[in-house]
Formats: structure tokens, sequence, C-alpha cells
């Protein structure tokens, strides 16, 4: 199922997590809805802008998927209406600040970016129909063991 031009319904469900600790990762009707306006409205225009793949390696999680890989059963993945990706080739603090300056979004994060290597971490991007999207620029450090959230403006 074709959710935007160059988006698939399999590439943003896909897990080798959930395969691998055989865990359903079957979005619902209004979850792929979601999946469908976070294509339309981010990684699209990303991808027509950038003129080079998106690669996503995190769409929709199952809140059971989260669960066991240690991520928030709140997430916004639960919902579709997020999404981790990077184009390779392209810093990712470039990106995200494309997105930022162009785009209408939730939330925006560097997670692990690293100044001194500009493709480490990826971006995480989220966006929303059942509210005002918020637009947080933020980077995602581990410190001590945990993640901790600083804004970027």
């Amino acid at each position: 199922m074709r959710l935007s031009e160059n988006f698939t319904l399999d590439e943003l469900i896909k897990s080798h997590e959930s395969i691998r600790l055989g865990i359903p990762n079957e979005p619902n009707v209004q979850q792929i809805e979601s999946l469908r306006v976070l294509c339309i409205n981010i990684l699209q225009p990303v991808r027509n802008y950038f003129k080079m793949p998106v690669s996503v390696s995190s769409g929709y999680r199952s809140e059971e998927l989260c669960s066991a890989i240690g991520s928030s059963t709140k997430s916004q993945h639960t919902k579709g209406e997020a999404a981790d990706f990077e184009i390779y080739g392209i810093h990712n603090k470039d990106v995200s600040d494309w997105i930022v300056k162009n785009l209408d979004y939730d939330q925006c994060i560097l997670e692990f970016w690293n100044s001194d290597d500009p493709n480490s971490g990826w971006i995480h991007c989220s966006y929303t129909l059942f509210r005002q999207n918020r637009k947080e620029y933020l980077k995602a450090d581990k410190v001590n063991g945990k993640i901790i959230y600083t804004s970027m403006e």
C-alpha cells in the first residue's frame, strides 16, 4: 500500500525487532491514516527537496514492541505519528534544520547527533492531525545512561 509517492506502508511498519521477538506490528486504520499524513507532510517533502532516498529506520511501532525494546508505550510511534530516518550522505542537522524552517511538524529531534560526526545519530520527526503541532526542535543525548532533551532553538 502506497502512503505517498515514494513511501509504502510496508517500509513504515517494518521492524527487525518485531520479527526477531515474534511481536505483531500491525497498525489499525487510524494509525495507517496517521502514517499517510506523516508521509505527505514530512517524509515526502524531505524526499522531494533533497532528491535522495530517505532511509526510515523506525515508523509505526506497536505498544508491545515499544515495551520490548525499552521505548515508551506512549511514544508517537505507537500512533503512527512519528518516524526515525536519515538521508545517507547529507548531514542530519542539515536535514532537520530544513524541516524546521520549511515544514509544519510536531517534534523534530536530532537523536544522538554529534557535531564532530555530522552523520551520527538520526532524525525523529512527528506530525499530528489530532492537536496543534508543537513545533519543538530538540536534541537528544544520553547522559549517565539517561536520555536528556535540550532545545535547539
